[in-house]
């Protein structure tokens, strides 16, 4: 009925599940807030052609690094707080 390790295993893939749809999509939010913030003035202003364009690119070059560096962040932060610093203890002071 449970995998290997019993049901805590089950409880851990949840929780790992979870962790990535929120990477994924606090990423998303992140991402379009940067364009916007940096592509928009371009959108919504009549903008020298030079200059709309620069916003342009540099929005779109620079929200996929941020969406990839929130997903990173989160699932490393997520990795490292799951693991205990001393296995089979759950309170530090037993």
């Amino acid at each position: 009925m449970y995998a290997y390790g019993g049901p805590r295993a089950k409880a851990q893939q949840d929780a790992a599940t979870v962790e990535i749809g929120y990477a994924l999509v606090s990423a998303t939010f992140a991402a379009a807030v940067l364009f916007g913030a940096v592509a928009g003035p371009a959108l919504l202003f009549d903008l020298p052609h030079l200059l709309s364009k620069t916003l342009l690119r540099l929005g779109t070059a620079v929200a996929p690094l941020v969406f990839v560096a929130r997903v990173v962040s989160v699932l490393v932060r997520f990795r490292q707080a799951a693991q205990p610093s001393q296995p089979g203890r759950t309170n530090p002071d037993s």
